[in-house]
């Protein structure tokens, strides 16, 4: 049976952000979002419990205070006549703050590792990757004028990876390591226009981990440890998890390639090297979650041996992750 608010919240939630995206105006722009904003937050209280409405709270509170600080960005455009200088300073200024909070960009990113923290996989996939398209687009209209934007790519390659090291639960791992994504799609857009492959690349490598870790019900770095897996389905895993890190030859490596291409361009030395120290730390303790599944065997449970991944499935996304790298390098 076809669940029909859950319909028209999807089909808002998608209009909505293609309004943003479409739109000529600020006014239009911040409309759009914030349908988007209205749109998503039914889709978190589906399944009606204490942790899904803390996050439909904890949501709406940091949206509307986004919403209200491009709102006054936008109202304060018009006095540009008067303080021409002062104002634009003004209005980019407050225009990247509102989106660094809806981005999750620190210092203001500690609403989500919580509210992922909170959510099921499903809304985590669209947390993670559709609800950042809209944002990202008006950041990459004032990359180019915002004061901000190297402080925007150090505090987040930096606490997402050092915010990830101590924590054993997956999804503030994965927010933690979204974080860090953040900053190299900043930089991406900084440096290089093609941020749009960044984030398509970034959002099919969480799509595939996150249905992966949806269909084990994993939510806890033990629970990896423990579930009974055949060779293939560990191998998927480790690959999935060093792929999303950024190590080559995987898929995640691609797209860090382009950002480090163009800021060798640039001659922004300085922060790509830490952008790259940082992502050693990701690697760090995404080793920490899948080297113990190879080390280690487990027993086969009579009632856990029938759960196992589609083997054609497991050869497509090996696949995915091994030669799109090999066949984008020769196609450069």
């Amino acid at each position: 049976m076809i669940n029909s608010s859950k319909m028209m919240s999807f089909s808002i939630m998608i209009m909505s952000t293609l309004l943003a995206l479409s739109s000529e105006s600020w006014l239009g722009i911040w409309m759009g979002m914030e349908m988007n904003m209205i749109a998503f937050i039914p889709i978190l209280y589906m399944t009606k419990n204490s942790q899904s409405s803390e996050s439909c709270m904890i949501y709406f509170l940091t949206q509307s205070l986004g919403s209200i600080l491009m709102l006054i960005a936008v109202l304060s455009n018009i006095l540009i006549m008067v303080f021409p200088d002062m104002i634009k300073m003004l209005f980019y200024t407050l225009l990247t703050l509102s989106m660094m909070i809806k981005l999750g960009v620190p210092p203001f990113h500690f609403w989500f590792p919580e509210i992922m923290n909170k959510m099921n996989w499903i809304n985590c996939i669209i947390l993670m990757t559709w609800q950042k398209v809209a944002p990202l687009c008006v950041m990459s209209y004032i990359i180019e004028m915002t004061p901000l934007t190297t402080i925007m790519i150090m505090t987040s390659v930096i606490m997402g990876s050092l915010g990830g090291l101590n924590q054993t639960s997956i999804r503030k791992i994965m927010a933690f390591s979204s974080i860090n994504h953040m900053g190299w799609m900043i930089a991406c857009m900084k440096f290089n226009s093609s941020w749009m492959e960044y984030l398509i690349i970034y959002s099919i490598m969480i799509s595939m981990i996150s249905m992966t870790l949806l269909y084990y019900s994993a939510y806890f770095i033990n629970q990896i440890h423990s579930m009974s897996k055949s060779m293939s389905e560990k191998l998927m895993i480790i690959i999935m998890f060093l792929s999303l890190g950024g190590l080559p030859p995987f898929l995640g490596f691609l797209p860090k390639w382009m950002v480090i291409q163009a800021m060798i361009i640039s001659k922004s030395y300085s922060i790509m090297i830490i952008m790259i120290l940082t992502v050693l730390i990701t690697l760090f303790f995404y080793l920490r979650m899948t080297s113990p599944t190879m080390m280690l065997n487990n027993n086969t449970n009579k009632w856990n041996s029938e759960k196992t991944i589609n083997m054609k499935l497991t050869k497509m996304i090996l696949l995915l992750n091994c030669s799109i790298p090999v066949i984008s390098t020769f196609s450069f």
